[in-house]
């Protein structure tokens, strides 16, 4: 390499880092941020999803991304840790919950759930079915029951006489334990479990149809829509919601890895492609609540101190010159300034 060609390449160089470093530092900096960001703005205004985004190889992303998350061992101590930062947050001792979520979309939700008649028959119908719901359903009916013989005898023994009656009775009867009655009323209940369940569920049905369920539900939320979001902490300790959350998890990145998720997240991009297929990148961005004053904002306020922290580590100079050598090191360009270069004499 020609002498004259080298130096001419360094001093280039120099000016070269010098200038860049100059354009991001300072005030400076928010000047280029904003250039940049009108130029992407202006460049994303002439193009569509379909110009830049390949499909396949979007919904390959997108499977390859669903599965590095689902085995992630950092997503998963994140999960519980952010469930421990939440439930201490000083903050939610601050603020009523009525202030955090509107109490109209609170009421529309309740009215949408009671109005999903169709999924409160499919779930009602499916219990009915189930042998397990039938023997819930005859230990509660016995322990009904018996609780209320019990309330109804120790009612009836405040009558004088009647106490004396009952220790005849019982005298009599000495050899028939109270387990023998326990089992007669389970099996009672056993037996017509399932022809009960589906007796109470029309019954349950009409209080879904007619009672004033949805005035009952907003009741009990404005109860606690008045009070700190920390008192929520009485429905679960600390621990209980670290275990909830560490079962949600492992169901969520279990479902994450199989073969339904990526379908479903292949579905997601094809629904989203289809529905903003004409639409310009920078309406996208735009409808997105990314606008064009907070994105820059947003870029200075914290691309400044990376920069400065690297600069003043003496990082920034090299970081740039490594970028920006291999282009004055080339022979094409090493030939040009050779030919630019003066000639002695």
């Amino acid at each position: 390499m020609p002498k004259r060609a080298k130096d001419l390449a360094g001093q280039l160089l120099d000016l070269q880092v010098e200038f860049v470093i100059a354009e991001l530092s300072g005030p400076r900096f928010a000047e280029v941020v904003a250039r940049d960001v009108d130029d992407l703005f202006r460049i994303a205004s002439t193009l569509t999803m379909t110009d830049v985004i390949d499909v396949p190889g979007l919904k390959a992303s997108a499977r390859r991304l669903g599965e590095a998350l689902s085995n992630s061992d950092f997503v998963a101590d994140v999960a519980v840790a952010t469930a421990d930062a939440i439930y201490e947050m000083p903050a939610s001792s601050a603020h009523l919950l009525g202030e955090v979520v509107d109490r109209e979309a609170v009421e529309a939700l309740i009215g949408a759930v009671l109005a999903m008649s169709r999924m409160h028959d499919r779930a009602m119908d499916r219990m009915a079915e189930s042998p397990i719901v039938a023997a819930v359903a005859g230990q509660f009916v016995t322990k009904i029951v018996g609780d209320f013989l019990q309330q109804n005898r120790q009612m009836a023994e405040r009558v004088p006489g009647v106490s004396s009656l009952f220790s005849i009775g019982l005298g009599a009867a000495s050899k028939v334990r109270s387990a023998t009655v326990d089992q007669f009323l389970g099996d009672a209940a056993g037996k017509s479990g399932q022809f009960a369940i589906r007796r109470t569920n029309g019954a349950i049905r009409d209080l879904i149809r007619d009672a004033p369920l949805t005035g009952a539900a907003i009741e009990v939320w404005d109860m606690h829509a008045s009070e700190p979001i920390s008192e929520l902490r009485a429905y679960l300790s600390s621990e209980e919601l670290r275990e909830l959350v560490t079962l949600i998890r492992d169901i969520v990145m279990t479902a994450g890895g199989t073969e339904l998720a990526g379908d479903v997240l292949e579905a997601c991009i094809d629904s989203f492609i289809e529905t903003h297929a004409s639409d310009d990148i920078a309406s996208l961005l735009t409808g997105l609540g990314i606008e064009r004053d907070e994105l820059v904002s947003e870029i200075v306020r914290h691309g400044t101190p990376i920069i400065a922290a690297a600069y003043a580590r003496g990082e920034l100079d090299t970081l740039i010159r490594a970028r920006l050598e291999p282009f004055y090191a080339a022979p094409q360009v090493q030939a040009l300034l050779d030919d630019a270069a003066p000639r002695p004499g």
